[in-house]
C-alpha cells in the first residue's frame, strides 16, 4: 500500500476564495471591483486579504482611502498565484473534458527518443488520442520525485532510487569508424585497443564493458569524449577515430555508407532501456496508457535473438 503525504503544512495553504480575492484586488485596484467581479460584498474582500496576510503574517496591500496598492512582498506573491490559479483551471478542464487521459510529461535521452521512441509515437496518438505526451531531453539521472515528470527512460541497470521499472529492451552496440580508417572489422577486439576510442560522457564504462564482455580485461585508453551520440558519431565519420553506437542509431550511417563496421562482434549489450516512474506518486490515467503501449511496442526488441 502507497503510503500518502501531505503536499505541505496546512498554514501555507490559502484558501482559493482567499487567492481569488487577493488577485482581483492586485489587477483591479480596489476592494469594490473586486467584489464586483467576484459577486461578493466589499466587506468580505476585506477580509480575505486580512486573513491571507495574516495565515502568511506579511504585509500584501497598502490602503490609500478607497486604492489598494501591492508591497514589494505582494507584487511577487501574485505573480507566482496567477501561475497556479491558472494551472489549477487548466487542470480542472482538463479532467473534466478528458476524464481518462490528460497529458504526461516523459524525459528522454537524445538518441533513444529521436531515433526508437519518436518514429513509434505517432501509433500511441492513434490509438491515445485522449493522452498528449510532452517529451523533454535529459542525459542523467535526476531527482524524479521533486521534478515536473510523470516518468523517464532510464539507460543502464536498476540503480535509480525511489522508481518504479519497467524493462524494455537491451542495448545492443556496434564498433563503428569511416570507411577509409579500418580495411576490414577486426575479428580480435583486442585490437580495437591499438585505435584511437571516442567516448560518451554519460557512459564512461562503455567500451570497458564492450571488451569485457569479449574477454578482454584491459582498460581501453582515454579518447576525445562527447555529451551525444550525434556529435560522436559525426567525430567518426570524419576520421577521427571508432565510436560504440547503439544499433538502432547506426544502421542509418552503415546503410548510406557514411560509417563501416569496425569490429566481427556486434551482439555485445552494455546496459538496457527502462521507462521509470516514481514509487510515492500515483500514477495517472496518461501515465497507464503509455505504460502499456511502449510495453507492446518493446516486446519484439526483447524477444529479439
Amino acid at each position: 500500500m502507497r503510503k500518502s503525504h501531505m503536499i505541505a503544512p496546512r498554514r501555507f495553504l490559502p484558501s482559493i476564495s482567499a487567492l481569488l480575492a487577493f488577485e482581483a484586488v492586485a489587477r483591479l485596484g480596489s476592494a469594490t471591483a473586486a467584489a464586483q467581479e467576484l459577486s461578493l460584498t466589499q466587506s468580505a474582500i476585506s477580509r480575505q486579504l486580512k486573513t491571507l496576510e495574516e495565515q502568511l503574517d506579511v504585509a500584501l496591500v497598502k490602503r490609500q482611502g478607497r486604492q489598494l496598492t501591492l508591497t514589494d512582498a505582494g507584487q511577487s506573491y501574485v505573480l507566482q498565484v496567477r501561475e497556479i490559479l491558472n494551472r489549477l483551471a487548466r487542470a480542472s478542464v482538463s479532467v473534466r473534458t478528458n476524464p481518462t487521459g490528460g497529458y504526461l510529461n516523459l524525459a528522454i535521452l537524445p538518441a533513444f527518443g529521436m531515433h526508437w521512441l519518436a518514429p513509434r509515437l505517432r501509433d500511441f496518438a492513434r490509438t491515445h488520442p485522449e493522452v498528449t505526451v510532452n517529451l523533454s531531453t535529459r542525459f542523467k539521472p535526476f531527482a524524479i520525485q521533486d521534478s515536473a515528470f510523470d516518468a523517464a527512460i532510464h539507460f543502464g541497470h536498476e540503480d535509480w532510487p525511489g522508481v518504479h521499472y519497467m524493462p524494455l529492451m537491451p542495448e545492443t552496440v556496434v564498433p563503428v569508424c569511416a570507411p577509409d580508417l579500418l580495411a576490414a572489422p577486426l575479428d580480435d577486439p583486442a585490437d580495437m585497443l591499438s585505435h584511437p576510442l571516442l567516448h560518451l560522457e554519460t557512459r564512461p564504462k562503455g567500451w570497458a564493458r564492450w571488451l569485457a564482455a569479449l574477454g578482454v580485461e584491459t582498460e581501453p585508453p582515454a579518447g576525445m569524449v562527447f555529451d551525444q551520440f550525434s556529435t560522436m558519431a559525426q567525430a567518426a565519420i570524419h576520421g577521427l577515430g571508432v565510436a560504440l553506437l547503439p544499433t538502432f542509431f547506426a544502421e542509418p550511417y552503415l546503410r548510406d555508407g557514411q560509417l563501416v563496421l569496425a569490429s566481427a562482434q556486434t551482439t555485445q549489450s552494455i546496459g538496457s532501456y527502462y521507462l521509470v516512474w516514481p514509487e510515492a506518486k500515483e500514477e495517472s490515467a496518461a501515465l497507464v496508457s503509455f505504460r502499456k503501449w511502449l510495453a507492446g511496442q518493446a516486446e519484439p526488441e526483447r524477444n529479439r535473438k
